[in-house]
């Protein structure tokens, strides 16, 4: 399979759906390494990876509950129960987060931001080339300030997802996309001057 077909034919896969083995060791530092191709203006390398696995992900579930919890006054057992099984579902959660240098004259928070996205999409992309499976996934609790504290972070940093990684226990299912020639359009040098009533 060669590289456009393997682009063109990835599928993120459900978190349930993930189980051991999770990449590890140097093939982990491969499939991560290529984050460092993102684009990056200014070469802030504002790219961050948080490995969370083994017991990590209960703790994890733990913050994730007590982040709802803050947010939801009457949130039922079910509910938080269902948010500590969440680091559950797959071997390894890398938190992809963006170390913001504030106030940079040459490339602005949203900028460095898109730099962390685009990273992630390399990472997702070589985790499957490997033949892994996995899911970007955010919530409310990427954005509580709560969570960003309990794993280090700091105030101004920005969650831009959990990755959730392992090896698909099924068949990736086959997502129908849209053709992109729908969502493309060509802006020329034609000006066309618009009519008027005015004198």
């Amino acid at each position: 399979m060669d590289a456009m077909e393997l682009l063109l034919s990835r599928n993120s896969v459900p978190a349930r759906q993930l189980s051991d083995p999770a990449p590890d060791g140097e093939e982990l530092l491969e499939i991560l390494e290529t984050g460092m191709r993102a684009p990056d203006h200014a070469g802030l390398k504002p790219w961050r990876f948080l490995l969370i696995r083994g017991e990590a992900r209960q703790r994890l579930g733990e913050v994730m509950a007590q982040s709802m919890a803050r947010r939801d006054e009457n949130p039922s057992k079910e509910r938080l129960e269902s948010q500590r099984q969440k680091p559950l579902r797959s071997p390894l959660i890398v938190t992809i987060y963006a170390e913001i240098t504030k106030n940079h004259p040459k490339a602005p928070e949203v900028e460095q931001i898109i730099t962390v996205g685009a990273a992630a999409q390399n990472i997702i992309n070589a985790a499957y080339v490997k033949g892994y499976g996995g899911i970007m996934l955010t919530g409310p609790a990427a954005y509580d300030p709560h969570v960003k504290a309990a794993l280090g972070l700091k105030d101004k940093d920005q969650i831009i997802c959990f990755l959730y990684l392992g090896t698909p226990t099924n068949e990736p299912r086959k997502k129908i996309r849209p053709s992109a020639a729908d969502y493309v359009s060509e802006w020329t040098s034609d000006v066309t001057k618009a009519t008027s009533n005015d004198p």
